[in-house]
């Protein structure tokens, strides 16, 4: 069923399970079509208040607040994964149309059962083992049945950087193992990191956007510039977008899926984790693709034909980071400096508060060239400080 001829109805919802820049972003879209999103996060505070009037303040991942929020609703969607998942199975079972799927759900918010999942469906993906505890771990390294190094995540509630120790040594392995239940994989030898947005809706139709390539910050581990279109081969092109379209199929979901890709130095592609919603792979697309990512997620879960993923420039996006030793009242130095800048886009997330290397927004910079683009989101870099001010 396409909500095409409904969306526009007064008495339709769209509901989203988190109100931060991606639900923001996520309502911005839909303005377009004057359609109204219905946002449940835990302060009116938060960045998508400010852009919906339709917001409720709760718990997502509270049973009683996401099936009181959701049981009016047409359409729940999220805009991330670390939900209740048990009041979006009985909201399905009342009628209630929930993308991503709630059981699609359980798989991805949880590493270890993704991973059985990629393996199971001949997925190519880096070989794991599953752990209960950090004692476990070290146990199986004392004797013998695992070695070093590796890379352990915590098997949920991983997000933005967090959830994730690198261990490549002993040292290591005494001080920066993660408690709780995980999954340790084989530290790839990676070439580059890639992601593809890929999006399906229920009828089937399927689009993936360009593949991007990803540059970490090594201290926060998270992406501080994203590069689109990838510096790689036609060939390798293709095939990204042909293992993103796989997963997408074999997840059978509706909306988007971001799938980040290790190409390691044999030229081998592996699906290193996959994010069912708008991701921040994708936030250059608002500026830089003929559909934006969020509009994309919500064609997707509403059942609308699938918007061109053609891409109108290169482009680069650098997050936006809180400074370093820097906490507080968020204040932005700098701001005027890269406005003057042909071609960049700023996108910021209305957060009060900074804090080292929260994500405080992004800039997208778009040039006829990646390399010109690539000077010029340097530039921002340099010249936009997010400090804590008075």
């Amino acid at each position: 069923m396409s909500y095409a001829s409904s969306i526009l109805h007064p008495n339709f919802k769209l509901g989203v399970l988190g109100g931060g820049q991606l639900g923001k972003m996520m309502a911005q879209a839909a303005s377009n079509w004057h359609l109204p999103l219905y946002l449940m996060d835990q302060s009116a505070d938060f960045p998508a208040a400010r852009v919906s009037p339709f917001f409720t303040e709760g718990d997502f991942k509270s049973y009683d607040d996401v099936y009181q929020f959701g049981k009016d609703k047409d359409v729940l969607t999220i805009e991330i994964e670390h939900v209740n998942t048990e009041a979006l199975h009985r909201l399905v079972e009342e009628g209630v149309k929930v993308h991503p799927a709630p059981d699609k759900l359980d798989i991805i918010k949880d590493k270890g059962l993704q991973k059985q999942f990629y393996a199971a469906r001949g997925i190519p993906t880096s070989p794991f083992r599953l752990y209960p505890d950090a004692s476990a771990v070290r146990g199986a390294v004392a004797s013998g049945t695992l070695s070093l190094p590796f890379v352990q995540k915590s098997r949920t509630a991983g997000y933005d950087g967090k959830g994730v120790s690198v261990i490549r040594n002993e040292a290591a392995l005494a001080e920066k193992l993660l408690p709780g239940p995980c999954l340790i994989e084989e530290l790839v030898d990676i070439d580059k990191e890639l992601a593809v947005i890929v999006a399906r809706n229920e009828d089937g139709a399927i689009k993936a956007f360009p593949t991007v390539e990803m540059a970490f910050n090594p201290q926060a581990n998270l992406v501080e510039f994203l590069f689109c279109p990838a510096n790689i081969s036609k060939e390798l092109e293709e095939a990204a977008v042909q293992l993103s379209t796989e997963v997408i199929e074999a997840f059978g979901i509706c909306g988007l899926l971001a799938v980040e890709l290790f190409l390691d130095r044999e030229g081998k592609l592996l699906v290193n984790e996959v994010a069912p919603r708008p991701h921040n792979s994708g936030h250059h697309t608002i500026d830089s693709c003929y559909t934006s990512q969020f509009e994309q997620h919500l064609r997707g879960v509403l059942n609308l034909p699938l918007g061109s993923t053609k891409m109108k420039a290169p482009s680069v996006m650098v997050n936006l980071l809180g400074a370093a030793g820097q906490t507080g009242p968020v204040h932005y130095e700098g701001l005027a400096d890269c406005l003057e800048i042909a071609g960049v886009h700023l996108h910021l997330y209305g957060k009060s508060t900074t804090k080292p290397f929260r994500k405080m927004g992004h800039a997208t910079v778009v040039d006829e060239s990646l390399e010109a683009a690539v000077e010029k989101a340097r530039e921002v870099q340099r010249k936009l400080q997010i400090v804590a001010g008075e």
